[in-house]
């Protein structure tokens, strides 16, 4: 069947589903329709808390309803290629269609280590389609032995949820030196890793899985120790690579870090054919250098550049580079990072000062549910300008991280991190005295 559309997103993740909201509200007399390859989608951040936290997995679904009711056109088929110079796109189901503007949000697959034995049953990559996560749910909560191998995000949150589940035995597998390396400094993953120990997760780092053992399924997995582990489930948590294999065919270049080479109002090099989420390509925020950050967040702020320029550019407002804002949540404690560990500046060869601050997050600390809150900020030595942010404590820290990652886009000084204006509140915030931002500015600014 032929089909016309003016503006045409496949993809029904975060990255689409705000493509298609952004499109229709700056071009409400366009024709928008989103295509999306399976029915249920899920909440990718969602995926670990369907484990334990969620009373029903199910409430994980990525709902299009909202789209639909605002007279975007929902599709559920596959995209198979693209012409572009008849800018026709053929599914699966043998269905073209026609476009003006193309958005590709096809997002990313995850990555399966070449370990023998991998592909046995009981063996679960993290795929983001419903039916398969519920499943697997199901399977996690009948085993005895589940490993996690990766010790990023997803493995942790996973290992997290998992050792809610009783009488299961969780091992968490990373091959670095600590967990969550890539995001924090150590002194920030000690903290995560006290958390799952004292949950009763086994971690081991510095560790590699070298095979999967058993017959048809898994039964245990051979460690780069020599150590052997009873294992009737094993999640795979070591990451994804974005889904490129349509923008290929098309002719679309890649960048260095392999997703869809896009500019900074995401168009690809077709002027017609715009790419956001885990396919695009990511570019540092400081040194422009390609970067492999796959976030909803990113995500979606890709999504509402592309959606509003799709015609002219009209927001006038550029994609400056992924300042990485990542945050997580383990037994409690909340975690968050924006833009340069001090780990990964000095890597880069920034020459850099940090400061360091602890706080309760009440005032006086003595108040009901208090909790200690630390704070860490990295600067430039000689401008002072802001590089990166870490935190970690109660749950206000989910949002003093987008506060960080705010200074870090506006490219704000320590002096003025110093000289900081906040509101606080006994029970809210921590002390003005102590407000560890400025505490920790302060610090590093008796460096520099």
């Amino acid at each position: 069947m032929k089909q016309q559309t003016d503006v045409l997103i496949i993809g029904g993740g975060p990255a689409g589903v705000v493509s298609a909201g952004t499109a229709k509200r700056y071009y409400p007399g366009k024709k928008i329709t989103l295509l999306k390859n399976v029915a249920d989608g899920c909440i990718p951040c969602g995926i670990p808390y369907m484990i334990s936290s969620l009373k029903d997995p199910a409430g994980n679904r990525m709902s299009t309803d909202a789209l639909e009711k605002n007279g975007v056109t929902v599709s559920v088929d596959e995209a198979v290629s693209i012409d572009r110079s008849g800018k026709t796109v053929f599914t699966k189901n043998g269905d073209t269609i026609a476009y003006e503007k193309l958005i590709l949000a096809v997002g990313s697959k995850p990555i399966i280590p070449p370990i023998p034995g991998i592909e046995k049953k009981g063996v679960y990559p993290v795929y983001k389609d419903m039916n398969y996560l519920l499943s697997a749910v199901d399977e996690f909560k009948k085993g005895k032995d589940v490993v996690v191998i990766g010790g990023g995000f997803i493995g942790v949150e996973f290992a997290d949820e998992l050792s809610r589940i009783p009488n299961l035995r969780v091992t968490l597998v990373e091959m670095c030196d600590r967990i969550l390396i890539n995001s924090f400094d150590s002194e920030f993953s000690s903290l995560a890793e006290e958390k799952l120990r004292a949950r009763g997760v086994r971690v081991l780092t510095k560790t590699a899985v070298q095979e999967v053992m058993g017959g048809g399924r898994v039964e245990k997995i051979r460690l780069s120790s020599g150590e052997t582990l009873d294992a009737d489930r094993v999640i795979l948590g070591v990451g994804a690579s974005p889904l490129t294999d349509l923008a290929c065919q098309a002719g679309l270049d890649l960048g260095k870090g392999k997703g869809i080479w896009v500019d900074e109002y995401m168009r690809t090099v077709d002027p017609d054919i715009y790419a956001v989420g885990d396919c695009a390509g990511k570019r540092d925020f400081y040194t422009r250098k390609d970067a492999s950050v796959m976030l909803a967040s990113t995500a979606t702020a890709e999504a509402r550049i592309a959606g509003a320029n799709l015609y002219k550019l009209i927001v006038v407002r550029e994609n400056k580079g992924t300042i990485a804002a990542y945050s997580t949540y383990v037994d409690g404690l909340v975690m968050g990072s924006a833009g340069l560990t001090e780990c990964t500046a000095r890597k880069e060869n920034f020459e850099i000062v940090s400061g360091s601050a602890q706080a309760m997050d009440k005032h006086p600390g003595t108040l009901p549910g208090a909790q200690k809150t630390l704070v860490k900020l990295i600067f430039s030595k000689n401008s002072g300008i802001i590089l990166g942010g870490q935190a970690a404590g109660g749950i206000s820290c989910g949002e003093l991280i987008n506060v960080i990652g705010m200074a870090i886009q506006q490219r704000v000084s320590c002096s003025e991190l110093g000289t900081l204006q906040m509101a606080t509140h006994p029970f809210l915030t921590p002390a003005p005295t102590l407000y560890p931002v400025v505490t920790a500015a302060f610090d590093a600014a008796g460096k520099m």
